[in-house]
């Protein structure tokens, strides 16, 4: 029986990917696991690879085409296998059978770094009402007030230019109704005039998704910070006698290891700031995701280690490695950025001694990692030399208070500075 092959979600803020390439063609057979294409999210370029046997039997976008996330963009099936069903009545016009709200993609995660993805459901999001668009068409057709229906096109879907030209026709006269108060609109960046030396270099989708989501955050989300210092002698200690005891196997467990560990068992204790704000409701996540964010060539990228407060010390070194090495070279898996309940931006390998982190919604709290520092310390009256880190977290005052977050800092304290913990 054919099926869609639709457009996975990467991460939960991905709406939309470039389709770059198909890399089979209709008629040639496909195996199961086979890349089929290749996508660009904003987050990584990624394979799309087949999730049953069969043959290509249609392909419904081209290269260049942004596609809505859980569209249509292949079927798969038969040889010879009749498909005017799902087509629409004909292979040169694919519409959708259904019109209702789809389902989200399944998307599988292989140890290569692609995605697997299936319809769920023959209704397709790329059909407003009925009508086949790109999705820049109806971008475009909402923020103007068009309707779809009302807009002449040709050619098996309806595209921007369509919806422009409708617009450049002139219109009849709107008839005034009453409409409730407008909500102010999100404040615009600063118009920049660019100098004749000034280079000018287009905004890649990773950085367009960090600022929009930067002004989410600044812009809706109450934060406070509270800071503490940490004496880092223990903790550097065992990571010593952790890593002889792993060498043999090759496994290297580093400092921001341990500190995510020691957020996910300091979160064990205060479920509010492992949770969500919902308007009326928070939500408090039952797992103990704690994200790392990652420096990349084109911005930065949070990955997600699951299950942090069970898992293991070396298990945690191995995933953050394995994730960070995928996320640099741009094959991520949509695993490692989804889910995440908690993070820790750590910028203290720049020599940074202390900062705020924006925190990254919908989380409620982020921690923000500075160097270590070695300074003089006082230890049972004398003066010595020791490590310390300031670590400051920001919180979303709408779903935790001051001496909680203050609570848990001194619990985080507690952990690393008696890192036994850890272990058990």
């Amino acid at each position: 029986m054919a099926e869609f092959v639709v457009m996975p979600k990467m991460g939960f803020d991905m709406r939309e990917g470039v389709f770059n390439a198909w890399q089979k063609a209709v008629g040639d057979e496909v195996k199961r696991g086979e890349v089929v294409a290749e996508i660009e999210s904003d987050k990584a370029t990624l394979d799309l690879e087949a999730q049953v046997n069969g043959v290509l039997l249609a392909t419904l976008v081209n290269p260049g085409d942004v596609v809505a996330v859980g569209a249509n963009v292949a079927i798969v099936g038969e040889a010879g296998e009749d498909i005017s069903g799902l087509m629409g009545g004909g292979e040169s016009k694919p519409t959708a059978a259904k019109t209702a709200e789809p389902e989200p993609a399944k998307v599988v995660a292989t140890n290569e770094g692609t995605a697997k993805a299936v319809a769920v459901s023959e209704a397709n999001a790329e059909f407003p009402a009925g009508v086949k668009a790109t999705p820049v068409a109806r971008r475009l057709a909402k923020d103007q007030g068009v309707d779809l229906l009302a807009v002449p096109f040709t050619g098996n879907r309806l595209r921007k230019a369509d919806v422009e030209a409708f617009l450049a026709q002139p219109q009849p006269a709107a008839v005034p109704v009453a409409t409730p108060a407008a909500v102010p609109a999100a404040p615009q960046p600063t118009a920049v005039v660019a100098g004749e030396n000034d280079e000018v270099i287009p905004a890649s989708k990773l950085r367009q998704a960090i600022a929009r989501r930067m002004v989410e955050s600044k812009t809706t989300v109450p934060h406070f910070q509270v800071t503490m210092e940490i004496d880092m002698e223990p903790a550097m200690a065992l990571r010593q006698q952790v890593n002889e005891m792993l060498a043999a196997d090759g496994v290297k467990v580093s400092i921001n290891d341990i500190l995510v560990k020691a957020a996910g068992v300091a979160l064990t204790y205060f479920p509010n700031l492992n949770a969500s704000f919902g308007g009326d409701t928070i939500v408090r996540h039952k797992r103990i995701n704690v994200g790392s964010a990652v420096a990349t060539p084109t911005g930065l990228l949070t990955v997600v280690q699951k299950d942090t407060d069970k898992a293991t010390l070396s298990q945690i070194a191995r995933d953050n490695k394995a994730m960070v090495e995928r996320a640099r070279s741009g094959k991520i898996h949509p695993d490692d950025v989804s889910d995440g309940t908690f993070t820790l931006s750590n910028l203290g390998v720049y020599g940074v001694d202390a900062f705020t982190a924006i925190i990254n919604p919908p989380e409620a709290a982020i921690l923000a990692i500075g160097g270590l520092i070695e300074k003089p310390v006082v230890k049972k009256g004398e003066i010595v030399i020791g490590h310390t880190m300031k670590v400051t977290i920001s919180a979303d005052h709408r779903v935790t208070d001051g001496a909680e977050a203050a609570e848990f800092m001194v619990k985080y304290k507690q952990i690393l500075e008696n890192p036994m913990r850890l272990l058990v």
